[in-house]
């Protein structure tokens, strides 16, 4: 049970593996009011930045569950580097029906939400975690422009339209869903150029180190369309955003 190998070496040297940027990172954690105590699941946690940042800043304490075995190794490295390997556990497994032991005030789904079968399977399983009054945060890609072909489709990392809704369509599926949104903090242009440059940068990165990898071939070739399809179709097209909910 492990991701594949290279997507770690795409974001390897990614904190935050979504467009949001590590300013944006603290931004979340100020909008939602964290308080020193609060307890917080993070299902499909990466490296650990959000829990570990979050401990360093607002005391916050923890649990994140990956299927990386290299990402949550990492995640332990940085929660003893920020002085917080104290308050924070990182466990490796799969986040998909997780379920933490006991409730607990904020669970977290950072744009992962295939472990919940979409956006609405997603709240479904994170409120399972959740204490009465807690906080849930899910991040979620949307349609910042509808798309007019299935190139930019698949362009955005979809199969079809429906992957995605555009804003006003995600906001009220959480309405429908039961779930007051309280805030939210969203991708700019910038965010993916933070996110996806930096994954150009690290295949190119590997590619020098290890040119005769098994594969090597199939990452010079993600390399030869990335950027193109970046500033074609995903910048323009698709946003991003964290949604801090509210049971009603």
């Amino acid at each position: 049970m492990d991701l594949p190998r290279s997507f770690t070496i795409r974001e390897s040297s990614h904190r935050v593996h979504n467009p949001i940027t590590e300013e944006k990172l603290g931004l979340l954690g100020r909008a939602v009011r964290l308080r020193p105590g609060t307890t917080v699941l993070d299902l499909a946690s990466g490296t650990g930045e959000l829990l570990c940042r979050w401990a360093r800043d607002h005391g916050i304490t923890g649990t994140g569950v990956d299927i990386s075995t290299v990402f949550t190794a990492r995640a332990r490295e940085r929660a003893a580097e920020l002085g917080v390997a104290d308050r924070v556990t990182f466990v490796h497994g799969d986040a998909a029906g997780h379920v933490a032991p006991t409730p607990v005030d904020v669970a977290c789904c950072i744009g992962a939400t295939w472990i919940g079968g979409g956006f609405a399977g997603t709240l479904d399983l994170l409120a399972r975690s959740l204490r009465p009054g807690g906080l849930l945060l899910v991040g979620e890609p949307f349609w910042r422009q509808d798309p007019p072909d299935q190139a930019t489709v698949e362009g955005c990392h979809a199969t079809s339209r429906d992957d995605f809704r555009d804003l006003p369509g995600l906001v009220e599926l959480c309405g429908r869903q039961g779930w007051d949104l309280v805030e939210m903090v969203l991708a700019d242009e910038d965010s993916w150029d933070r996110y996806a440059a930096a994954q150009w940068f690290n295949i190119r990165a590997w590619l020098d180190a290890n040119p005769d990898d098994e594969l090597a071939a199939d990452l010079r070739a993600e390399l030869d369309r990335a950027p193109l399809d970046h500033v074609r179709y995903r910048r323009p097209y698709l946003g991003w955003g964290v949604f801090a909910l509210k049971r009603r």
